[in-house]
């Protein structure tokens, strides 16, 4: 599942943005840092995405294939030394 996860792009990708009901392709440049979103899943192929403000939708393949995650070490519990000095880890 890729929801809540930040990915940074090694790539320029290709994205799709809805506005008034009119779909348009959106071409993000290398080093763009998106944040994968809640949002309509078409059988597990796209995912929308946040660019700043903007939503757009991409394929699952391509954040994952021409983008490196981003891992936050709070969210993975490495950032409490001091818990581990304690014992407690």
């Amino acid at each position: 599942m890729l929801t809540a996860k930040r990915f940074k792009l090694k790539e320029r990708t290709l994205a799709v943005e809805v506005l008034d009901g009119d779909r348009k392709a959106v071409s993000i440049p290398v080093g763009t840092i998106l944040k994968v979103i809640p949002g309509a899943i078409a059988a597990g192929q796209t995912v929308d995405v946040l660019w700043g403000n903007r939503t757009l939708e991409m394929f699952a393949c391509d954040v994952t294939m021409r983008g490196t995650e981003i891992i936050d070490p709070q969210s993975q519990g490495l950032n409490d030394g001091a818990a581990w000095k304690r014992g407690a880890g």
